[in-house]
């Protein structure tokens, strides 16, 4: 899906940064899921895919959404990014959302199926003195991530909200959790480097993957370990 949408973007006039990657240990492989991407990377993607399928797209580099956001190049490190919650296109899920999907139903815990992990449910390193019920078996210390749906859901049916890679969000995180409402919040608009990243990782202890649990990247960021997933408003 990275790729088809890649292309369709590069195509239409679209830059990125990144092109992203999709394997492990440097060996290309489809069924991965994509890596190395940055945060504005994610938005342009976002909104190509939207335009793909036919829908709106929801990032714009201006308050009035007249300008989709399709280039960064020129306007960085000054660019502002604006997201029109009233798109019906693709984009990324605000930590508010992120939270909700990784819980999948059950709230109050640490993870989304308990207070305990095992390397049947994610990928994450393990460690002997931590007490959150690692399991020690044969994935407590990876070498990459896995391959998309290959291990636990959640209530939703959702796959890897924990560990595997960590996912961007749309928040700033220099601003606390919860605005502007602390009811379903979508995090401020305007220009910022800093943005939540949440999930931790299979390079992380699973304590960096609990649901609640919140890090950050600057938007160039485009690491090994930080990937991304979709949204569509209801």
């Amino acid at each position: 899906m990275w790729t088809n949408v890649y292309a369709y973007a590069t195509n239409r006039g679209y830059d990125f940064y990144y092109e992203g990657q999709q394997g492990q240990n440097g060996t290309p492989r489809s069924n991965y899921p994509v890596e190395t991407v940055d945060w504005l990377d994610c938005l342009k993607w976002c909104n190509a895919r939207s335009q793909q399928a036919g829908l709106i797209p929801c990032y714009y580099t201006d308050a009035g959404y007249t300008h989709v956001f399709t280039n960064d190049f020129a306007g960085f490190p000054s660019l502002a990014v604006y997201q029109s919650l009233s798109c019906n296109g693709y984009r990324l899920p605000t930590e508010a959302e992120w939270e909700k999907a990784a819980r999948g139903g059950l709230n109050g815990r640490r993870f989304p199926w308990g207070n305990l992990i095992s390397a049947g449910q994610a990928q994450y390193a393990a460690c002997t003195n931590c007490d959150f019920g690692y399991d020690l078996g044969p994935n407590h210390n990876p070498t990459g991530p896995s391959p998309a749906s290959a291990l636990d859901v959640n209530g939703y049916g959702l796959y890897d909200m924990v560990g595997n890679l960590t996912e961007w969000c749309w928040d700033v995180y220099a601003t606390s959790y919860g605005q502007p409402t602390p009811i379903n919040p979508t995090g401020p608009d305007g220009p910022s480097t800093v943005r939540v990243v949440r999930g931790g990782n299979w390079v992380n202890y699973a304590f960096l993957g609990r649901c609640a649990y919140r890090n950050y990247g600057d938007v160039l960021n485009a690491n090994y370990i930080i990937g991304f997933r979709c949204v569509r408003g209801l």
